[in-house]
Formats: C-alpha cells, structure tokens, sequence
C-alpha cells in the first residue's frame, strides 16, 4: 500500500507521496498506473518527496527536499513549476515542512519556494535562456515561426494573433525539429488578450495537452516580451487551467499562482 495525496496548481494535477528515505523504487509501469485516470489515480505526472541524499548524483544537498518529477508516462522530467508549487503545498499539508521560505532540489537547480496569502505559492524559475532563432513549428500541416526557450526543461513557444488559438488541433504532438530538441518539448501556442497579458495553451512531452503547464507560462511570457522588445516585467499568464503570474527579472522569473492539495488516500500497487 502507498499513502498519496492528490493536488493541483491551475489544474495542472499531480500524484505526490512521500519518501524520505529513498526506500520505495516504484517502476514505470507503477508509476504510469499511478496517473492513469481510469485504471488509477489520474495525473498529469507523480511527484516523489525524497531527501536529496538519496539521490544519485545530488548527495550534496543532503537533507534537503529533492522533487522527483516524472510525466504521466513516467519518463522524467527536469523541472516542472506547477508541480513545484503543489510539490511545497504537499510538503506543508504533510507536516514536512513549515511555512517558511525554502529551497528545494531539482534536476534543473536549487528553486526557492515562498508561501503566500491563501493557496499562492510564489517558486522563483532561474533565468529562462532564450535561442535567437526562431524554430518550425508544425500543427495541422500548418508551420509556425516559434522562440526555443529553456526553463530548466526544453520549450518551444509559438506567438499567434487574435483569435488563431481555440481552433488549435493538439490532439497529437506538434512537429518541431528533433535535432533542436533531442529529449523532445513542451510547446506553448499564445495569444495577446491585453497589455501585458497573453492567454495559451501547451502540449506537454510525456502527457500531452494540459490544463496550465508552469514552466510552459514562463517560456510563454519569455517569448512574448521577447517579441515586445522587453526582458523584464510582469505577465498575466492564463492557461486553460486558471491564472498565473509571471515576473521577469536580470536575476530570474518568479512564478505566482495556486496549489491546492484534494485528497489523501492509499492505493494498491
């Protein structure tokens, strides 16, 4: 039996169970039944609380929390802002932690989390790196001109005008060039709503088309200030899932917005 709860930023939704110690080596065929939504749980991905020592290759970091993301398909994944978010809602709600400002170990770098009023969560991102060529996106047989930008995980955000989103078919993966994207990306389609403020939707490597993708909102408002000429400020990002928001700073993103734990329970594996 293994004890979970489960929770949600944005609708971004999450299996977490924690693990101290490192004594639960579940497989990709557990961890998958984990998020299936009808065999299972449901999930976008599972996220595993582990002390960083543990974990092969982050010894160093010792008793600090170590998030250990993986997608619905199990494949990992090298950072995940809405999971981040729910990741330190779970960690609270457990008693793990308390409501002081932490950092927490992920395979993209050390991220600061911050609790704010009600369910916001405010997790700073690092510096989004931002390619200087456009990248070919294709969707519908239709070819956009997108940003790559790193987030700590791969992205590749496609700018459209008004009115070009809701049609968007993304029910299977958008094309973009492999040799760009070795480990594959997460492909955000945005469009303006006002100043300063975009709406989009993302396809997620390993999941598919999601509800709100965090680090997807920050390559999103990445490429849209990009585009307006700008490297710093803030953005309101809406997802599908709800709202979040974006500050942009020489020092790094922050991402703002909620996360919100449902359920505990146990399940059989």
């Amino acid at each position: 039996m293994l004890a979970f709860a489960k929770g949600h930023g944005t609708l971004n939704d999450f299996v977490c169970f924690s693990d101290p110690d490192g004594a639960f080596d579940l497989s990709d065929d557990q961890l998958r039944f984990l998020c299936d939504r009808r065999a299972g749980i449901g999930g976008d991905g599972t996220l595993r609380a582990v002390r960083a020592r543990h974990v092969a290759g982050y010894e160093q970091h010792g008793d600090a929390w170590f998030m250990d993301y993986r997608n619905a398909d199990a494949s990992i994944a090298e950072m995940c802002g809405n999971g981040l978010r729910v990741f330190l809602q779970y960690l609270l709600t457990e008693g793990l932690i308390d409501s002081r400002p932490i950092d927490i170990i992920t395979r993209a770098g050390v991220r600061h989390g911050e609790f704010l009023d009600g369910d916001q969560i405010r997790i700073g991102m690092g510096v989004p790196v931002v390619a200087p060529n456009q990248v070919p996106v294709t969707v519908d047989a239709q070819t956009f001109q997108g940003r790559a930008v790193d987030v700590g995980n791969p992205h590749a955000a496609v700018l459209l005008p008004v009115g070009g989103l809701d049609a968007l078919d993304l029910t299977r993966e958008p094309g973009y060039p492999s040799e760009m994207f070795p480990n594959r990306a997460n492909v955000e389609f945005v469009e303006p709503v006002g100043d300063h403020h975009i709406r989009m939707r993302v396809w997620e490597r390993g999941v598919g088309e999601t509800f709100s993708c965090g680090t997807g909102t920050v390559a999103a408002a990445v490429a849209a200030a990009t585009a307006a000429g700008e490297s710093t400020g803030s953005w309101r990002v809406d997802p599908p899932g709800g709202t979040l928001l974006v500050d942009l700073a020489p020092e790094g993103a922050r991402l703002t917005g909620p996360a919100v734990i449902v359920a505990h329970g146990t399940v059989n594996l």
